[in-house]
C-alpha cells in the first residue's frame, strides 16, 4: 500500500513538473493603496518582565489619510512579547473615533526586528525611523458598523512604523498604512 502511495506521489510530481505548476514563480502580485498616516501617544509601559511590555494609548493622537481623518480614544492598546531570539512581536488594539463620529475599531500584530542602531536609539529615547534599519511591519484589519467606513471591513492592510519614540518626556508610535489589493 505504502509503495502505491508513493507511486502515485512521483508520478504526480512528474505530471506537475511537466506542467510547469511544481517550480514556484508569482501570480497574484499584491498592490497597494495609501489609506492613512497615524500616529498614537502612548504612556511609558508597563514592565511585566523582560519579555513583556503594554503600552496605554493617551486619548488623542490622530489618523489621516485620503477619505479618513479621527482620532484615538485611548486605553490599553499594545501588548509587546520580545521573543527568546529578541525579535518583538506586537498584539494592538485601538479604537478610532472619526471626525464625522464614527468608531472604527483596528487591530492588528506585527514584528519588530532592531537593528544596532535602532536599538542604541531606544534604550537612549531617541527618535527612531526606517532609515535607523529597524524592521517594523505590521498587518492592520478593522471593524465598524458604519456604512461610510463598512468598506474597512473587507480589506487586509499593511503599516510600516515612520517614526517612534519612547522616553518620559514623550512616547508615540507613527505609522503609514496601506490597504492590499
Amino acid at each position: 500500500m505504502m509503495t502505491r502511495s508513493l507511486a502515485y506521489l512521483g508520478l504526480a510530481l512528474v505530471f506537475l513538473s511537466f506542467t510547469g505548476m511544481a517550480t514556484a514563480q508569482e501570480v497574484a502580485s499584491p498592490k497597494l493603496e495609501y489609506l492613512m498616516t497615524y500616529e498614537a501617544e502612548l504612556e511609558l509601559p508597563q514592565v511585566i518582565n523582560d519579555s513583556l511590555y503594554i503600552y496605554t494609548c493617551k486619548p488623542g493622537g490622530w489618523a489621516r489619510g485620503p477619505g479618513i481623518n479621527g482620532s484615538f480614544t485611548g486605553g490599553p492598546c499594545d501588548w509587546l512579547r520580545i521573543m527568546p531570539s529578541g525579535v518583538a512581536r506586537l498584539d494592538v488594539r485601538a479604537t478610532l473615533e472619526t471626525d464625522d463620529g464614527e468608531l472604527i475599531y483596528i487591530t492588528y500584530n506585527g514584528i519588530i526586528q532592531h537593528s544596532e542602531k535602532s536599538y542604541e536609539k531606544l534604550v537612549n529615547g531617541a527618535r527612531i525611523t526606517p532609515e535607523d534599519g529597524i524592521y517594523f511591519i505590521t498587518a492592520p484589519t478593522f471593524q465598524t458598523s458604519s456604512e461610510k467606513y463598512g468598506w474597512l471591513n473587507g480589506v487586509q492592510a499593511v503599516g510600516k512604523m515612520a517614526e517612534v519614540q519612547v522616553n518620559p518626556e514623550r512616547s508615540y508610535v507613527r505609522y503609514d498604512v496601506y490597504v492590499v489589493r
